[in-house]
């Protein structure tokens, strides 16, 4: 196990100080006092404007970077002609009443009085919405002989060519992909670097020897070295062949068994070029699968549980996080990409004994979670009913299992730090549990019931001070305090900041609804698309990817021929610093397509009474 002595000393004093609060179930560990707020790295974007025709008019709306200056106002101009009367000040948009839908729009920033030269010129919904062209792969027949063909799957972000504006890296789905649990050959996985304009950049294939489903692709895109150019990083195997047509290890090998499951054979760790595709390096995935009969069954469904996601380990620069198991055994390997090579930062490993990751097997979720739970200007990882500190050491678990569904934001603008939302599958472990991320102090829980699929957090009620929970076993919504606050919403499953309000909407299926006490509202319904991930029903991608504060949906059309991108038509005179600048919420973009999708959160409140909302403390490649 790897460990920086820095880190050493201190967790074997705090660990010294260890406090297991039995009543709870809970094992925890204290941490260090409080560090001052590092600048981060952060993505260098231009102005992502964007005009969004509807029947009276255009909504132009645009970035307000971390890098501005927090008093920086705006004006907008069309074909060169300034609309707006007074500058901008208030928010980071503006409705330009009776304009035409292919009215050409930028945006110029005033700083201390002086105007600056224009943005990037708008990306247009003409019609509320933008496409943008995918073309899928050529389908396949599997060794048994059943076809197949491709839909379009998971999607994240990142400046692949560093332009300044955002780019997709899309999974390509084979319709015969598998959970673990299911036996059967699957046609290969496939990933694309697509620009906003459909221009397709590379095409990895993942070979054979990946299996497909949604447990064991999980892929990263991020600036991790810091040159102001995204990367992609995922597991490969023999016959991975990457952007320029390059092979990864043997091309020939043919590591399926019978029941297509792929048990033996190397398995790799790759960091591709995210301009073009290449295979910069590969190391061997870490943990190796061992006797794949040690993760709880021989037949491969715990062996291949796959998690990913991103961190600021050292409070300033990303890490890569790869991990495996949570049924069982976990383990956890934080990786740094710098200088064109891989260095592992350290591991967790639930059968160590040499940290304190001993007695935290068994805990994780289908997702995890990105954030600086104990306020030390360091990101730690919580991984299901666990938590796992900057340093690789284990921070708490609360020992009640696995669970489908988990929230860590700030949620309740009441309570200083973020809280943390969770289910349950065991029908002998809570419902639901609120728990204080620092410690895992759980602050309440409902009963033992079922196998809890799904559960949601946020503010989505102006009518009650706070967030509200509620899941698939519970029959209303709940307060901070577990008390119920109303009728339950419409669906379990996404969030969206979608109308004018800093209050949060609810993402299903192909919609947008707006809470109400007795009904839900409908505010968007998509066209000629299709949702992801069968019942999880889930988008390509939610998130802040353009314009202001508000997030956009991605869907994919119906065909697979498109990315069809909606962005909000409603003002709003909310002013808040671009979403992908709050590194939280940016971690969450990049692990949200991690096994069961779930939504971002912020580092701070968003919501109904919320004050003005912080700067970032963030800095540029």
């Amino acid at each position: 196990m790897q460990h920086p002595h820095r880190h050493r000393r201190r967790k074997l004093l705090t660990t010294l100080a260890a406090t297991a609060l039995a009543a709870a179930g809970l094992t925890t560990f204290t941490t260090g006092a409080a560090e001052a707020a590092t600048a981060r790295q952060v993505e260098k974007l231009d102005r992502g404007v964007v005009s969004v025709h509807t029947d009276s008019g255009n909504l132009v709306s645009w970035r307000w970077l971390g890098t501005d200056p927090d008093n920086v106002s705006f004006n907008v101009y069309r074909a060169g002609t300034k609309v707006n009367a007074s500058p901008v000040t208030g928010s980071t948009n503006y409705f330009h009443a009776g304009a035409p839908a292919q009215a050409d729009y930028t945006v110029r920033a005033i700083v201390n009085g002086v105007e600056q030269g224009d943005s990037v010129h708008a990306v247009q919904f003409r019609t509320g919405y933008k496409d943008v062209p995918i073309s899928a792969p050529a389908g396949g027949t599997t060794p048994d002989g059943v076809a197949y063909t491709y839909e379009a799957n998971d999607a994240s972000l990142g400046d692949l060519d560093g332009d300044g504006a955002l780019d997709f890296v899309l999974k390509w789905q084979p319709t015969n992909a598998k959970d673990n649990s299911q036996s059967g050959y699957t046609g290969n996985t496939i990933i694309d670097g697509v620009k906003l304009d459909g221009t397709r950049l590379w095409r990895i294939d993942l070979g054979r020897n990946i299996r497909s489903g949604a447990h064991y692709t999980q892929f990263q895109v991020y600036d991790y070295d810091g040159d102001g150019k995204a990367e992609v990083a995922m597991k490969t195997a023999d016959g991975t062949t990457d952007g320029t047509g390059a092979v990864i290890g043997s091309s020939s090998a043919d590591h399926r068994n019978s029941s297509g499951y792929v048990l033996s054979g190397p398995e790799y760790l790759t960091m591709f070029n995210g301009q073009t595709g290449r295979a910069m390096g590969t190391v061997d995935y870490v943990p190796a699968r061992g006797t794949v009969s040690s993760w709880g069954d021989s037949y491969g469904n715990r062996v291949d549980r796959f998690l990913a996601g991103t961190a600021y380990l050292d409070g300033a620069r990303p890490s890569l996080i790869m991990a495996r198991g949570y049924y069982t055994r976990t383990v956890i390997a934080a990786w740094d990409w710098r200088g064109g090579a891989f260095t592992r930062r350290w591991t967790f490993d639930t059968n160590s004994s040499t940290n304190t990751g001993k007695g935290f097997d068994g805990q994780g979720s289908h997702s995890l979670s990105v954030g600086d739970v104990d306020n030390d200007g360091k990101d730690e990882i919580v991984y299901g009913a666990m938590a796992v500190d900057d340093n690789g050491y284990g921070l708490w678990t609360t020992k009640t299992g696995h669970g489908d569904a988990q929230h860590l934001g700030d949620l309740d603008p009441s309570t200083s730090g973020l809280e943390y939302f969770k289910v349950s599958e065991s029908t002998s472990q809570p419902a639901e549990l609120y728990i204080n991320p620092a410690n895992g102090a759980v602050r309440w829980k409902l009963a033992a019931c079922c196998d809890n699929g799904r559960g949601v957090a946020g503010d989505i009620h102006a009518g009650n001070d706070g967030p509200e929970m509620w899941s698939a076993s519970d029959t209303s919504i709940r307060d901070e305090a577990g008390a119920t606050k109303g009728r339950e919403p419409s669906s379990v499953n996404f969030l969206s900041w979608w109308d004018g309000d800093p209050v949060r909407e609810l993402l299903d299926g192909t919609r947008i609804d707006k809470y109400g006490t007795s009904s839900d509202t409908r505010l968007l319904t998509g066209s000629g698309v299709s949702s992801n991930n069968g019942t999880k029903s889930t988008p390509v991608l939610s998130g802040d990817i353009l314009g202001d504060w508000r997030e956009e949906v991605v869907w994919r059309t119906s065909g697979n021929t498109a990315l069809r991108i909606y962005s909000t038509p409603l003002e709003t005179n909310t002013k808040i610093t671009t979403l992908l600048h709050d590194t939280m919420y940016r971690t969450g973009l990049a692990w949200q397509n991690t096994a069961y999708n779930q939504p971002p959160h912020t580092s701070f409140f968003i919501g109904s009474g919320m004050p003005t909302a912080p700067r970032p403390t963030v800095y540029t490649p």
